[in-house]
């Protein structure tokens, strides 16, 4: 999930560079922390990148496996056991890879600018 946010908000031209972190605990829907660092690359504060992915993606464990297909994958075009052989980033056919948050980042990026 976190490559999926990364690579939306650098395709929504809030910063160049993204790395981001989540800590959850156990028990507990929502994560404890949302951590970004755009390593100086972004228009706005990370902090306030921390905001807008608050508003924008739901990070409780079940709205992830829901957003990311993870439950019923071979439902949507692709399977684990590809993940395994050919790895997991950079193929289109995965979700994580889609950039379908870019709109809805821009839109919320708009209030802190």
């Amino acid at each position: 999930m976190c490559r999926y946010i990364a690579k939306n908000i650098v395709a929504a031209g809030l910063a160049k560079r993204c790395s981001i972190q989540v800590a959850y605990a156990i028990g507990v829907a929502k994560p404890l922390s949302v951590c970004i660092d755009t390593f100086g690359t972004g228009i706005i504060a990370d902090d306030t990148i921390v905001e807008v992915v608050n508003k924008v993606f739901d990070l409780r464990p079940a709205a992830l496996i829901e957003a990311l297909q993870l439950k019923y994958p071979s439902r949507n075009g692709w399977s684990y056991s590809e993940t395994a052989r050919y790895g997991h980033f950079g193929r289109s056919q995965f979700p994580w890879e889609r950039l379908d948050k870019v709109d809805a980042i821009r839109k919320a990026a708009e209030e802190y600018k």
